[in-house]
C-alpha cells in the first residue's frame, strides 16, 4: 500500500484482548487494530498497564523520551511513563500507560473515589503521547466512556496544537448502559476552565458530569456495534437517557456489526472440538454432539435435540425468560439442555435446580471453560440467546459458523445477524421472536424443535448459517472506508 494511502490511527481504550478484558470491548479493539495493522495502516494502541495484566512472555520496553513524565490534573501531580510491546497475537504496537498510583489495583475497574482520574489520565495521555511522538493521527478512535473525553480535550486543553488541526474523532459505543457518571465535584479535574460551558449544562446543574454524554456531544462521528442497536438507542426504551442527544446527532451515528475471529471460531480448524467439520462435509458435527452429550451425562444420543447456552447469567441475557419458560417446556417436549455460565446467584440456582431435577437432560457448568464453550457451539443443535437487549453479541455468530441454529430475540446485533428460517423456501438461518415475553420464547424453542425433525430442511438451514461471513476482513474494511471518508471531510 502506498504510504500516502495509509491511515494514522490512535486507538485509546481501557481493554484489549488478551491483555486486559472484561467483555466484548476488548475483543473489538484487539481484532480491529489487528486488521488495520495487517492492512499496513499506522495504528498505535494505548491502554493502561494494570497490575492485574498478564505480562508474562511480553517484551515490554520503555519508550525513550516518554519516561517519568509529569502531568497535572486538577490539583493532582501525576507521574507516568509509556512502555511499548507488541500484541502477542497480531504484532500491533501496544503502548502501555505505566502509572502504579492509578492502575495498581485488583481489577481493571474500581469503585474508588479516583476512578474518574484514572480515565481522565488515559484520555489526556493519549493526546500527549501523540504530541511527544509528533504523531498526527487522522483519527482518534475512542471507546465507551473511558476515553470519551478525548474529543472535548482536543477542542479545549489542546486546541492550540496544530498537530491535530486535521485530526477527527470517532467514539464507539459498545454498551450504552455504562456511561461514566460522576459528581460535579470533579469539575476542576477536567482542567477546561471557562470551557466548562461546553459540558451538558442541565447535568452540571443537577450535580453530575457524564463522560459518555460529553463524548456524544463532541466526537466527529459516533458508531455503535450493530445497525439495529444504533436505531434502538435513539429511543427511550434502549437509550438509557442519552436518546435525545443521539436523535439530535442521528446523521453522525452509524452502526457497524462487530466481526468474528474465525482463526479461533471455525469448526473446520478448531483444535478444541472432538472432530472437525465444514459446510461441505458436516459429518463431524454428529461426532461432536455425541461426545458432548456423553461427557455431560446427557441421555438420548444424537437423535435427541440439544440446546446450548453459553452466557453471563444476568437479566440482560434473557435468563429470567428462561426461568419462566424452560421448566414447562422440558416437561412437555423432548430435548436436552447444556448450560455454561455464571452470574446472579438466583439464575445459577435455577440451572442447578433444573440439573438436579433432570440430570440426564440438563447439564450446568458454573463458571467459564473455553474448551467447553467451543464444544457446546459445535455439539449443540440450537443455541439459545433471548436477550432483553444485545448491542452486538458474538455467540450467535459463532453458532452460525458451527451449523448451530440460534434462537434469539429480535434486538440489536441479533437482529442483524440472524435471519428467520422459512420452511417453504429453505431460507434463513435461525429462529427469532420479537416481544420480550414468555410466549415468544416458548414459541421460538418449539419452532426450533419442529424444524429439527425435518432433516433435509434442517441441514439446509445449517448450511445457510455456515455460509455467513462476519469476519473482520469484511467488517474491518467498513471501518477503513469510514475513517478515510472522515479524514477527507
Amino acid at each position: 500500500m502506498a504510504a500516502k494511502n495509509k491511515l494514522r490511527v490512535c486507538l485509546a481504550s481501557s481493554e484489549v484482548t488478551p491483555l486486559a478484558k472484561t467483555g466484548g470491548l476488548a475483543d473489538v479493539n484487539s481484532a480491529l487494530s489487528a486488521y488495520l495493522h495487517r492492512e499496513e495502516h499506522d495504528v498505535r494502541l494505548l491502554l493502561p498497564l494494570y497490575s492485574s495484566m498478564a505480562t508474562a512472555g511480553l517484551d515490554i520496553q520503555p519508550v525513550a523520551g516518554l519516561q517519568n513524565l509529569l502531568i497535572r490534573i486538577g490539583a493532582w501531580d501525576i507521574r507516568y511513563s509509556i512502555d511499548r510491546t507488541s500484541h502477542p497475537d497480531s504484532g500491533v504496537p501496544v503502548y502501555l500507560l505505566r502509572c502504579p498510583a492509578m492502575y495498581d489495583r485488583p481489577g481493571i475497574y474500581t469503585d474508588s473515589g479516583d476512578e474518574h482520574l484514572r480515565f481522565i489520565l488515559l484520555s489526556r495521555v493519549a493526546i500527549e503521547m501523540c504530541q511527544r511522538m509528533n504523531f498526527a493521527p487522522h483519527v482518534f478512535h475512542c471507546h465507551d466512556w473511558h476515553t470519551a473525553l478525548i474529543p472535548l480535550f482536543l477542542r479545549t486543553i489542546y486546541s492550540w496544537d496544530n498537530l491535530f488541526a486535521n485530526t477527527k474523532t470517532v467514539l464507539t459505543i459498545h454498551n450504552i448502559g455504562y456511561q461514566g457518571v460522576f459528581g460535579a465535584g470533579i469539575l476542576n479535574d477536567l482542567d477546561i476552565g471557562w470551557s466548562q460551558q461546553d459540558l451538558h449544562q442541565d447535568d452540571l446543574a443537577a450535580g453530575r458530569i457524564n463522560f459518555l454524554k460529553t463524548g456524544l456531544l463532541y466526537a466527529d462521528l459516533l458508531t455503535t456495534v450493530s445497525p439495529t442497536y444504533a436505531r434502538e438507542i435513539q429511543g427511550t426504551e434502549y437509550g438509557m437517557g442519552l436518546d435525545p442527544i443521539l436523535r439530535a446527532r442521528s446523521d453522525a451515528l452509524l452502526g457497524i456489526l462487530n466481526g468474528v475471529d474465525y482463526a479461533e471460531w471455525d469448526p473446520e480448524t478448531d483444535p478444541l472440538i472432538p472432530k472437525n467439520y465444514s459446510r461441505r462435509s458436516m459429518g463431524g458435527k454428529a461426532v461432536c454432539k455425541q461426545v458432548l452429550m456423553e461427557d455431560l451425562g446427557l441421555a438420548g444420543g444424537v437423535q435427541r435435540p440439544l440446546i446450548g447456552v453459553v452466557s453471563r447469567l444476568v437479566g440482560q441475557k434473557g435468563i429470567d425468560l428462561m426461568e419462566r419458560v424452560l421448566p414447562q417446556l422440558l416437561a412437555e417436549r423432548d430435548f436436552a439442555l447444556a448450560v455454561l455460565g455464571s452470574g446472579e446467584p438466583r439464575y445459577e440456582q435455577f440451572f442447578q435446580m433444573l440439573h438436579r431435577a433432570l440430570p440426564n437432560r440438563v447439564s450446568f457448568f458454573r463458571g467459564y471453560n473455553n474448551k467447553l464453550a467451543h464444544c457446546i457451539e459445535a455439539g449443540s443443535d440450537m443455541f439459545l440467546m433471548p436477550s432483553a437487549y444485545e448491542p452486538c453479541g458474538l455467540n450467535q455468530m459463532y453458532s452460525l459458523k458451527y451449523g448451530t441454529l440460534p434462537i434469539v430475540r429480535e434486538t440489536g446485533g441479533l437482529a442483524d445477524s440472524v435471519q428467520q428460517a422459512i420452511a417453504a423456501t429453505g431460507t434463513g438461518n435461525g429462529i427469532l421472536f420479537h416481544n420480550y415475553e414468555e410466549q415468544g420464547l416458548a414459541w421460538a424453542i418449539s419452532r426450533g424443535l419442529e424444524l429439527f425433525n425435518r432433516k433435509p430442511l434442517w441441514k439446509q438451514l445449517m448450511r445457510n448459517g455456515m455460509a455467513m461471513d462476519f469476519s473482520w476482513e469484511k467488517q474491518g474494511a467498513v471501518y477503513v472506508d469510514l475513517f478515510r471518508r472522515l479524514a477527507a471531510s
